[in-house]
């Protein structure tokens, strides 16, 4: 992918509010020969509430993602309703500061619309009238941004954990195995120059790693082009091992695409799931003792937080021939979603710049990765 256009550009893009943070690194020029750096960003973002949030983003980064705003239930509530202002906003936000601008997510069992796999009457609709709402979703979503978001999620989400057998959801029960395929011709239809991702969480295991490939390859098959495979970074302080997130990036690079860590945070609490993953399905009520930290990070913990992100990094940077993204999937302590999942209410701490705004010691280590070589 020729990236050069958005990271030089972004590189002239001075932090606004006062807020830049002088004899701080930007994180994209840290890694401006490796691969680029992104965050993904919310409403009070683009629509100028989070003035600090705002000059992060464009001090460090130079490609974004929405969290919510292009999802399909938000963008598509209803059959002969769309509501743009949230995406509009976005992606208005990205093309003023010339930022790489991701587009998340095409197709995806949750967070869809209620109206979309039922007739009039309530009664699950058949594979032709699917196949044309999904059609009509793209065209018109797409086709809206075409030139001005630069890389899609298209499918999201879509293999199982164990078994890498592909997910039971409304869309593979209507449109079978070939709802993959479709979604990538449908998506480069609507616009040819766009690039196009698989996206999921836990791709280091090596069931849902083999499934992806699978997908891939049965999209691969019919001359349809995947640019790359998102490996969504929801990980925890011990888990996954190095070596099994090594593996996935070897593995899906084999498949001729690039790698991209497109959900990147770190969980330091103690999760009642027991999972490594962003299943977001998983609800739980509150309980004090998942909410350890309230009064603040102990040191030992900051220290282990430290060293598992420069240990990622050192691992991003040994294959950075084979990653093009690393995205942050939020900005501050502050706005993570792991602040209210799996439960509401939490203090979480999983990224590098902390509740003031401030960067915390792993962004240091983080820099130090590329400093050291």
């Amino acid at each position: 992918m020729n990236t050069s256009k958005f990271v030089a550009a972004a590189g002239l893009v001075i932090a606004s509010f006062g807020f830049v943070q002088k004899d701080v690194p930007a994180l994209k020029n840290v890694f401006k020969n490796s691969f680029m750096v992104g965050a993904a960003i919310n409403g009070r973002h683009t629509a100028g509430r989070d003035e600090k949030g705002i000059a992060l983003v464009k001090q460090h980064f130079n490609t974004i993602s929405p969290e919510n705003d292009l999802k399909f239930g938000p963008i598509h509530p209803k059959e002969s309703e769309y509501n743009w202002k949230p995406a509009d906003a976005f992606v208005e936000f990205g093309n003023k500061n010339k930022l790489f601008t991701i587009g998340h997510t095409l197709v995806w069992h949750s967070q869809a619309p209620d109206w979309l796999f039922v007739d009039a009457a309530g009664k699950q609709v058949s594979k032709e009238v699917l196949l044309k709402r999904m059609e009509d979703h793209i065209n018109t979503v797409v086709g809206r941004y075409k030139g001005r978001i630069q890389g899609w999620d298209v499918v999201n989400e879509a293999v199982n954990d164990q078994g890498g057998t592909f997910r039971e959801t409304k869309w593979l029960e209507i449109l079978g195995e070939d709802v993959f395929a479709k979604a990538f011709e449908m998506a480069h239809k609507a616009d040819p120059k766009a690039e196009l991702y698989y996206n999921d969480y836990s791709l280091y295991k090596k069931d849902k790693r083999e499934g992806v490939i699978r997908l891939v390859k049965g999209v691969q098959a019919k001359g349809i082009k995947v640019h790359a495979i998102g490996m969504q970074g929801h990980y925890g302080l011990n888990t996954p091992k190095l070596e099994e997130v090594e593996a996935s990036i070897i593995a899906f690079s084999k498949l001729g695409v690039k790698v991209n860590f497109t959900e990147l945070d770190i969980d330091v609490l103690p999760n009642p799931s027991r999972r490594e993953g962003a299943d977001i399905a998983q609800n739980f009520d509150f309980e004090e003792k998942y909410n350890v930290y309230k009064n603040g990070l102990p040191d030992s913990v900051e220290q282990k937080l430290t060293k598992r992100y420069a240990d990622l990094f050192a691992l991003f940077h040994k294959h950075r021939d084979k990653i093009d993204r690393i995205t942050f999937w939020g900005v501050t302590d502050a706005n993570s979603w792991l602040n209210n999942w799996p439960m509401r209410g939490r203090t979480s701490y999983p990224m590098l710049f902390d509740r003031n705004y401030q960067p915390k010691p792993a962004f240091n280590a983080v820099v130090n990765v590329v400093k050291k070589k």
